[in-house]
């Protein structure tokens, strides 16, 4: 008797529910579906309401643990159109759902397919449409809607993407120049999830900066946190890799790599990722200078960076780049220097500022050629109207 007693409270044990709570979320799967159309009306020719379409809008300061916490059966599911009446031939449609998510968002079916992405806050994208309505051309009966599954894939949007190894120092830095609070800790991986910081200057200029999940060799591959990690500094304006001036070891079983290695190996696995990252914007700071005998390293690592053609030829040749980052600045610091900080600070907000400067130039502001062509018009204007 106990036994059964036992055996049917396991049965009926309710199953343990996820939890979202301090989780953070950068992928979720939602099923869709538009609203089935209504009923026409043959009698009188009335056509049906068409079905409710669903829609998916970007909010800023929204995370997807937001999404699921407000509807964890991720089911969206629009109603169908009013059948068409006596007294209202015209069905009404079917009411719309609208779906709140973090701005940043690329919205993709299980085939891969991409459906739109979601950058800017407000931005909608249609993502089911609702069925017609019963018409002559369907013997005035409602179409049904198919549903299918869709993932919301978050990649974040940010001014600064830090870009190393585990425990180079990315978390203290973070911590030293923003009002971000990350776990700090002398061992690796410490930062299992991404951490946003915001850098604010005293004239209320801000600057987000993203602290990044460590890389480790073979991310590209989708090893250790992969393209979890490597799909966030796809939107980063400006890479701030940070290194530590004594190299990098994961652990025992793996090979110690010195800091020109290091870079090196930075350098690979974005390349390898997608190679146009190579190309962005780069800041290299070198963390740790506090520790005795970091000059002499330093020096080594400039010199080599310096003659990175033939010096990455001392390299296996899986670790070598086809093409190299070019960095704006090196800076040498130890995270825990404040006057270190701000000159990073500067550094990065002066970058920042150059490309703006240059994305206005070539977006907005009229070339030379076109300042010319519309002086000559006015001029032949003003010269016609004294003749």
């Amino acid at each position: 008797m106990v036994q059964l007693s036992v055996s049917l409270l396991n049965i009926y044990k309710p199953k343990p529910k996820f939890r979202a709570k301090g989780t953070f979320l950068d992928k979720l799967r939602i099923y869709v579906r538009g609203g089935a159309g209504g009923k026409g009306f043959p009698k009188y020719g009335g056509l049906g309401g068409k079905g409710g379409d669903v829609y998916l809008v970007a909010k800023e300061n929204y995370t997807l643990k937001q999404v699921y916490q407000e509807n964890p059966s991720k089911r969206f599911i629009a109603s169908i159109g009013a059948d068409s009446k006596r007294w209202q031939l015209k069905g009404l449609p079917g009411r719309d759902i609208t779906i709140k998510v973090p701005t940043g968002i690329v919205v993709q079916t299980d085939t891969k397919r991409t459906l739109g992405d979601l950058n800017k806050p407000d931005s909608r994208l249609l993502v089911a449409k609702g069925a017609d309505g019963g018409n002559p051309d369907t013997g005035y009966i409602g179409s049904r809607a198919t549903g299918f599954s869709v993932n919301l894939d978050l990649k974040l949007i940010a001014d600064v993407g830090l870009v190393g190894f585990p425990n180079a120092g990315k978390s203290t830095f973070l911590a030293a120049v923003s009002r971000a609070n990350p776990k700090i800790a002398n061992y690796p991986f410490t930062t299992i999830q991404p951490q946003l910081g915001v850098m604010e200057f005293e004239d209320h200029r801000q600057i987000s900066v993203a602290d990044l999940p460590g890389l480790i060799e073979g991310a590209h591959l989708n090893i250790g946190l992969g393209h979890r990690f490597l799909k966030h500094v796809e939107r980063t304006k400006l890479h701030l890799f940070v290194v530590d001036v004594h190299g990098f070891r994961l652990g025992l079983k793996y090979p110690s790599r010195s800091v020109f290695e290091t870079v090196m190996l930075l350098n690979k696995e974005l390349e390898l990722y997608k190679p146009d990252l190579v190309h962005k914007p780069a800041m290299l700071i070198v963390n740790k200078m506090d520790i005795d005998g970091s000059q002499a390293l330093l020096d080594e690592l400039l010199d080599k960076l310096k003659h990175v053609q033939s010096s990455v030829e001392e390299l296996p040749a899986e670790h070598r780049p086809e093409n190299f980052v070019k960095f704006d600045r090196i800076l040498p610091i130890s995270a825990k220097q404040l006057s270190a900080i701000d000159v990073v600070r500067d550094d990065v907000r002066t970058i920042l500022d150059s490309l703006a400067d240059r994305e206005y130039s070539l977006t907005v502001a009229p070339s030379l050629d076109e300042r010319r062509t519309k002086h000559d018009s006015l001029k032949e204007s003003f010269d016609a109207s004294l003749v």
